[in-house]
């Protein structure tokens, strides 16, 4: 079914957008919302409050997912609730089935924040699994990229790492993939600086070839 998506701005070189409407994984066309609306009368709506952006890419995916281990909620009494890393990741020593799960409880942690794309490589067999299965893109590291630490594992924030103008993962244009996010900052001020400001946490929504695959509660 066609979905329409419409916020209070769409970051699209489209004067005036304010909806994007997505059919079977694709964008099929960006602009205001009555145009879009007379033109697909029959499409599903979903409004959301804020900015639609391209989805994000995080350029430190890679030590979130392979240096640290995110617990499942019942181990939070054991290990509590954020990534385990450093010695006390030694002494847990997962073995590939668990960091298997862990990976995919980062990931969906980083769909919450707006990321649809990651920066490898992932050297983990069972790493590498979940992300493909997730459906996330998968792109190279940025040229002069310096390494991370084991002891310090990378924000879940791709913003910590780098001005959110740099992170947007391709424009949004018709025919390209719906990939995009909803954040809720102010429309009323330069997008940049409201997003940095706030932080990718202030993601509402994150949709992936065309599905809904966070949606804040």
């Amino acid at each position: 079914m066609l979905t329409l998506h419409t916020a209070d701005a769409v970051l699209a070189g489209v004067p005036g957008a304010a909806a994007v409407a997505v059919d079977t994984g694709r964008i099929a066309a960006l602009g205001p919302y009555e145009e879009l609306t007379a033109a697909y009368p029959t499409a599903r709506v979903r409004r959301w409050p804020g900015l639609l952006t391209p989805g994000l890419r995080h350029p430190r995916a890679g030590e979130l997912l392979e240096w640290a281990y995110h617990p499942d909620p019942r181990e939070a009494a054991e290990l509590g609730t954020e990534p385990v890393t450093g010695a006390a990741l030694e002494a847990l020593a997962p073995d590939g089935a668990r960091w298997g799960g862990s990976a995919r409880r980062g990931l969906q942690r980083l769909l919450a924040h707006g990321v649809t794309a990651v920066t490898g490589p992932f050297a983990r067999p069972s790493v590498r699994i979940a992300v493909s299965r997730a459906g996330l893109r998968v792109r190279d590291a940025a040229p002069g990229a310096g390494p991370g630490s084991p002891d310090r594992p990378a924000s879940l924030d791709p913003i910590a790492y780098a001005p959110p103008e740099t992170l947007l993962d391709g424009p949004l244009a018709v025919g390209a993939p719906a990939d995009f996010a909803v954040f809720a900052v102010p429309v009323d001020e330069p997008w940049p600086g409201a997003l940095e400001r706030l932080g990718a946490a202030s993601c509402v929504a994150t949709v992936l070839a065309g599905r809904l695959v966070h949606r804040r509660s």
